[in-house]
């Protein structure tokens, strides 16, 4: 089983690493570093994480790390990471548009 980080959960680790670099670089880099490893620890144990709730039909998870949501999907061979959001955020409008 593989990790795989979609388009949007790059995107999401570097909006979070220019965030945190205004105050501290090194940091920046560090924190970046740990929610890498948090999404490729995935692969062990995927369903470890709970579905979100209201959207378990999604099969959408969750992990947090900080004030972070690690949110991927598990596939037969792959997890998926999806985003990765402050958990400040309003995560439903984001994950889930109507």
């Amino acid at each position: 089983m593989i990790v795989h980080l979609s388009a949007e959960a790059e995107y999401d680790l570097e909006t979070i690493g220019d965030y945190i670099a205004r105050d501290n670089p090194a940091r920046a880099l560090s924190f970046l570093e740990e929610l890498r490893s948090k999404c490729s620890d995935l692969v062990d144990m995927p369903k470890r994480f709970p579905l979100v709730p209201r959207y378990e039909a999604t099969g959408v998870r969750r992990r947090g790390h900080g004030d972070y949501l690690i949110f991927y999907r598990v596939e037969p061979e792959r997890v998926i990471v999806i985003h990765i959001l402050h958990g400040a955020q309003n995560y439903n409008t984001i994950l889930f548009p109507s």
